[in-house]
């Protein structure tokens, strides 16, 4: 009965928090940089990226799903779940290669945008993206504003800032292609492959300073991960610096510089999202929160 109440308790507390922080939280932005392994980040000229680390919870050991490629584990991030359920499983899946467990009336395996659109149903959301192969990984159908940006990274920033100043959506993904491209064309743990991470961090950057000049800081949750690492000119293996991602998450109710230790899973992205927005997790997701970066 103790144990009963006490975890009933924690539950009630984690609600009571949820709800205050949601009054808080009106924009949330999720940048996602191809091919960003965690092993590089302490080393990494990232000041603008480092400074999201000062200022929220961080850590360089999350883990992405197998293979450690891009389209798995992108429908796996923006999914909430694995390949087992979605049914994407290779690094430029178009359509499930498994038939998805399940699919929604847009249909595709839930996702988070199509959780926030039956959710939150007047909610303005934006997805920007560099590759094309995003596209085939979220419903097009519960997404306002989409932008491909053809492999053009400053294009893709430079257009979510306009997005960001303009619109104000209440969610924003942003995908890089960089440092993927680099690091297949020169390699990882290559000084052009720190140099690329210098440039990504400019763009990062550019990000921050959109959400300073709309006047939205204290109430933006921002969130930086990657879909994989690599070794050599690939990946797709399974070694750390393929498997392990950097995860960053600041914003108003977020831990400062705090390193968290619990076990991330790159399809705890969506879940966290979804506590942050105070969104029913659909049943079919695996990932959990990682209720660790919040303060208490």
């Amino acid at each position: 009965m103790k144990r009963f109440l006490k975890s009933t308790l924690v539950l009630l507390c984690l609600c009571v928090f949820a709800q205050a922080q949601s009054k808080k939280i009106k924009h949330v932005i999720l940048i996602g940089c191809d091919g960003f392994g965690g092993y590089a980040l302490p080393e990494a000229n990232m000041p603008h990226l480092k400074a999201l680390m000062a200022n929220g919870s961080w850590t360089t050991q999350a883990r992405c799903v197998l293979p450690s490629s891009s389209a798995v584990n992108w429908a796996s991030l923006l999914m909430g779940a694995g390949p087992t359920e979605h049914g994407y499983t290779e690094w430029d899946s178009k359509v499930p290669e498994i038939p998805s467990i399940t699919k929604t009336s847009y249909g595709l395996f839930p996702g988070i945008f199509s959780v926030i659109r039956d959710q939150k149903k007047q909610a303005k959301t934006a997805i920007v993206y560099s590759w094309s192969g995003i596209g085939y990984l979220f419903e097009k159908q519960a997404v306002n504003i989409i932008v491909s940006g053809n492999d053009k990274d400053d294009f893709c920033t430079d257009t979510t800032v306009a997005i960001i100043k303009k619109e104000k959506p209440y969610f924003t993904f942003l995908h890089l292609d960089e440092p993927d491209g680099t690091g297949h064309s020169i390699g990882h743990r290559t000084p052009a492959y720190y140099k690329q991470l210098e440039l990504v961090d400019q763009r990062i950057g550019k990000i921050l300073k959109a959400v300073n000049d709309a006047g939205i800081a204290d109430e933006t949750v921002i969130l930086v991960t990657a879909d994989h690492g690599g070794k050599g000119k690939g990946h797709g293996g399974k070694s750390l610096d393929e498997v392990q991602i950097p995860w960053i998450i600041s914003g108003p109710g977020i831990r400062k510089n705090h390193e968290i230790k619990d076990v991330i899973i790159t399809y705890d992205t969506a879940a966290t999202l979804a506590w942050l927005m105070r969104l029913q997790q659909p049943q079919s997701w695996r990932g959990r929160p990682v209720l660790e970066a919040f303060t208490k």
